[in-house]
């Protein structure tokens, strides 16, 4: 297996080439090659790229790439449980959380698909056992609400996932349906306001960090047993932690349970382990979550495709490496046009900005090429009305990636003007991938649009649990043959730790450094 740079491939400079050859939208997006451009995804869900600027060649191309940087031998290497984080001598496995596809991983003795199943099935009987109300709080009453304390990948994708499906689960009468939470910033306005709005005696809490001791999830941990103890409540009663097992909170009597991940999930891939299964086992039921698990796993399978036409993450990633290396775009907007995704930009930006926004290598060395994107997003037609001026007439382009449903989660709709409010939010998606690809002549310049913004759409019948599951392995598995093509380590975080580790210095008063001397003084620190 060959671990080279982008510009080092013998297809590079083929692609440079291509791109000087303009792919005109306008005149190349037809209903022939909307049909034809069509890949199908696990759960139903298929990805369309008619609306790319890809030809035929350069889908030749890309396919040559993918062939030549072995994405599919890296991905299998990755699922047999090869080191793939280089930075931190670590195996890669949130693919096995889902299921298994390569051979056994065996760690210190251990069988770790054993473990994780191990585990899905202790917080599975556990989130039965707080529903039914078999577990209940200091004050002896059922939970009706749970609350997560995390922050980064312990709350930002398992509070996509909740959002997402709440309305599912309404529409699904799924009983009971606890309401959930999240508190996540160390601004104590975040804690206090979550607090604020829900009964202390009827929550149970679900404390994540992986390390057990994330500075801002702690500082949120100690802010909620204060409330609960002003409030007459056993602590020890309320709260459950997700953890590793080597890390301060596991096997504490302070907490109800403790169910464990390891250093083999990174925080923002963690969503199919305990840091998203307990949340929403317990708040929707642990057969939604194994839904959940059943989709990504789908899509994980069918990402071992080695020819792009047929393998939609693939080609997903690699068009984007088109997009940013050979006709320079900078950005990615994610557009999802349903409300149930709301929150599903921001964990992709995580997902992504913290995976390959990188500069340097796998091994550390130099790179010489642009790496991941600056990703953004808000779900449509919202942002119609914020941001799209600025993705249809600016002087930058952003490739954008739509997701749309046949149907709405509750059913619940008005018709006006004779169609209904589905119809009218589906309408807008179809019509502004033709109008950000086509643009519109007009004599006022004001009102001209000069097209040619690719996009591409993924879209099915109706958002569910295992739907979601295949949607976020999707994205996942996009950006990890990313990062292979760009001969980038995925899978740590460095960039997250210097801001840590002068936090730590200012709060001890001996920072070193005039300037944050200074800065602390303007805020009183």
């Amino acid at each position: 297996m060959q671990y080279i740079n982008l510009d080092k491939t013998t297809v590079y400079n083929k692609l440079a080439a291509a791109a000087k050859i303009d792919f005109n939208l306008r005149q190349n997006l037809s209903a022939e090659r909307v049909l034809k451009c069509s890949v199908p995804m696990a759960d139903s869900l298929v990805y369309n790229w008619a609306a790319k600027k890809v030809s035929d060649d350069v889908a030749a191309l890309l396919q040559a790439l993918a062939d030549e940087q072995e994405l599919i031998g890296k991905y299998k290497l990755l699922l047999d449980g090869e080191v793939m984080n280089t930075g931190e001598n670590r195996k890669v496995l949130h693919q096995l959380l889902r299921g298994q596809l390569g051979k056994d991983v065996i760690a210190d003795g251990k069988n770790i698909g054993d473990f994780y199943k191990e585990e899905l099935e202790r917080f599975s009987t556990f989130a039965e056992a707080v529903r039914s109300g078999k577990i209940k709080g200091g004050a002896g009453k059922k939970f009706t609400h749970v609350a997560q304390i995390g922050i980064g990948g312990s709350d930002l994708g398992p509070r996509a996932l909740y959002i997402a499906l709440e309305n599912w689960a309404k529409k699904e009468n799924l009983t009971p349906c606890l309401k959930a939470k999240f508190i996540s910033n160390v601004d104590p306005d975040d804690a206090s306001a979550v607090i604020n709005s829900i009964p202390l005696d009827e929550t149970l809490f679900v404390l994540v960090s992986k390390s057990g001791t994330t500075q801002e999830t702690l500082a949120n941990e100690l802010f909620v047993k204060d409330k609960l103890k002003k409030a007459g409540l056993d602590p020890s009663k309320h709260i459950v932690a997700v953890t590793s097992e080597t890390s301060p909170l596991a096997h504490n009597s302070s907490y109800l349970d403790s169910f464990y991940i390891d250093d083999f999930i990174g925080g923002r891939y963690s969503s199919s382990s305990g840091a998203g299964g307990v949340i929403i086992s317990t708040a929707f039921g642990p057969a939604v979550f194994k839904d959940f698990l059943q989709g990504a796993h789908e899509s994980d399978k069918n990402a071992l495709e080695p020819d792009i036409r047929k393998n939609a993450a693939m080609l997903d990633a690699l068009i984007g490496v088109w997009e940013r290396n050979f006709l320079r775009l900078p950005y990615t907007a994610v557009l999802p046009y349903s409300q149930a995704l709301s929150r599903f930009p921001a964990h992709l930006q995580q997902l992504d900005m913290e995976s390959n926004g990188k500069r340097v290598n796998r091994y550390g060395g130099a790179i010489a090429y642009e790496t991941g994107p600056v990703v953004f997003g808000e779900p449509g037609t919202n942002g119609q009305h914020s941001f799209y001026q600025f993705l249809h007439q600016g002087t930058d382009i952003a490739p954008l990636q739509f997701i749309g449903f046949k149907e709405s989660q509750l059913d619940d709709d008005i018709v006006l003007d004779g169609s209904s409010s589905t119809t009218k939010l589906k309408a807008n998606l179809a019509a502004q991938i033709v109008a950000f690809a086509k643009g519109q002549d007009d004599s006022n310049p004001n009102k001209q649009f000069p097209g040619e913004r690719p996009s591409s759409l993924i879209h099915g019948d109706r958002l569910t649990p295992r739907a979601l599951g295949a949607l976020l392995a999707h994205f996942e598995n996009k950006i990890m043959f990313q990062g292979f093509v760009w001969n980038l380590n995925s899978f740590d975080q460095e960039g997250v730790q210097l801001g840590k580790i002068l936090t730590k210095k200012v709060l001890s008063g001996k920072s070193g450094d005039e300037a944050l001397d200074v800065y602390s003084k303007l805020l009183r620190i």
